[in-house]
């Protein structure tokens, strides 16, 4: 039944309070204004005799004596074929001046879905760049963040992963963009065709931080329709500190007891409840999640970063505007290396992180003076060549291509005793004679 308040309590932010009763968690509402105008609110809190809601749109404009109707359902958005190439805001409206989606409506937010129907990861997504496909293998339905600090390109790295990936669909979520970076996803995307299998949901940084919140939500709400229809959709996130600070400001507006740094205490929760969507479906598609995660004074501590890293898989930490070796890991890349690419590819990948790393070394000895032998030489001229040829992130190549690059650069700088490869690879692979 809707029921419909003419009074409202209390307006702090972007939070107002009603007396009402019989509201359900998460409940829509619609609150007309004077001027006509309607905007929608969310019940995120409930009690016996009102109910908190947080405002969708900001409460600019909203009286106390306007009128709520709670609509007896949860948000929703649009799904279907012709959302494909489309941008939306947090609200789940049209801001590409096309037309509204009337095609079926889904919940969002909803439960994961059932492990009975999750299946054992067993399938490598190309991005055709060295330093994840070699290195780090992103794996369908894995969920994994980019961290990192403002300036990085990781916005950049994000748009190519998804231009590049063979992926059915795309879809972008953008928390607290500045409208440049937006007009470099739209551009990159339909400079490059990718756009055709996108949808964008985007939240910039001017508008209220309520709709930030909701961004996450309305991507995977979307995403997990398609992957029942037996697509595999790549979900990108960018920025989920912004998301997390969203959530700080609301849960300070609504005089809750602040945990960490002034997080909410349910921040872990509210990040594995979106990461845990990342799945790969029985006879079905797959959700694939990468998530950027800024990470404030590069401190890896942090609450948003440190509680990041103990839901997900892993991470690609981009430094320096290079994907860092040392800083980056993918648990699940052993459940495809040399599984389903070729069989040498685990230990040509983990021999050219070791030499790199005595190169490193060796880099440290000649700037502090030290007289270099002739394997520091080596090792230093091998470690120019590998940030050249595989950490740029301008390189574009296929995995069989980058093992065979792999070959090609040990073979310039070392002789084949001094790689440390078994012999095995070496004959079959190895460019020695």
């Amino acid at each position: 039944m809707i029921k419909t308040y003419n009074h409202i309590e209390k307006i702090k932010g972007s939070i107002a309070q009603i007396q009402a009763t019989g509201i359900k968690l998460g409940e829509l509402a619609q609150i007309t204004l004077k001027d006509g105008r309607t905007t929608y609110a969310e019940a995120i809190k409930v009690s016996t005799d009102s109910v908190i809601v947080q405002i969708f749109g900001g409460t600019k404009g909203v009286s106390t004596d306007d009128r709520v109707r709670f609509l007896n359902r949860f948000m929703q958005v649009r799904f279907g074929n012709s959302i494909l190439g489309r941008r939306f805001n947090g609200s789940a409206l049209p801001i590409d001046g096309g037309a509204d989606v009337f095609e079926n409506s889904v919940d969002i937010a909803g439960p994961s879905f059932n492990p009975s129907r999750r299946i054992i990861p067993n399938r490598m997504i190309k991005t055709n760049i060295p330093m994840i496909d070699m290195f780090n293998t992103l794996v369908i339905s894995q969920k994994i963040p980019i961290f990192s600090i403002p300036g990085e390109p990781y916005n950049e790295l994000l748009a190519r992963i998804a231009s590049q990936a063979d992926s059915d669909i795309v879809i972008l979520g953008g928390c607290g963009l500045k409208f440049d970076d937006y007009e470099f996803f739209r551009r990159h995307f339909e400079r490059t065709g990718a756009i055709e299998k996108t949808v964008m949901f985007i939240h910039l940084a001017s508008e209220p931080v309520v709709e930030c919140i909701v961004v996450p939500d309305l991507c995977l709400a979307v995403a997990e329709q398609f992957a029942i229809k037996n697509k595999d959709v790549l979900v990108l996130l960018t920025d989920m500190t912004a998301f997390a600070d969203s959530l700080k400001e609301i849960s300070i507006s609504m005089e809750k007891v602040p945990s960490n740094r002034g997080y909410p205490g349910s921040l872990y929760s509210d990040l594995a409840a979106r990461y845990e969507k990342a799945v790969d479906i029985e006879e079905a598609g797959s959700i694939t999640i990468i998530a950027v995660t800024t990470m404030p004074g590069n401190d890896v501590t942090h609450p948003v970063p440190d509680n990041t890293g103990y839901i997900t898989e892993g991470q690609f930490y981009l430094h320096g505007g290079v994907i860092d070796p040392f800083g980056s890991l993918s648990r699940l890349k052993q459940l495809v290396m040399g599984r389903v690419t070729r069989k040498e590819h685990s230990d040509l990948a983990n021999a050219m992180i070791r030499l790199y790393a005595d190169a490193k070394m060796a880099r440290d000895r000649d700037s502090m003076g030290f007289r270099l032998s002739q394997w520091d030489r080596k090792l230093l001229n091998y470690g120019n060549i590998f940030e050249q040829k595989m950490m740029d992130l301008n390189v574009n190549l296929d995995i069989l291509e980058q093992l065979d690059l792999g070959w090609s650069i040990l073979h310039e700088c070392f002789e084949k005793y001094e790689t440390g490869i078994k012999d095995t690879w070496i004959n079959e692979y190895g460019h020695w004679r």
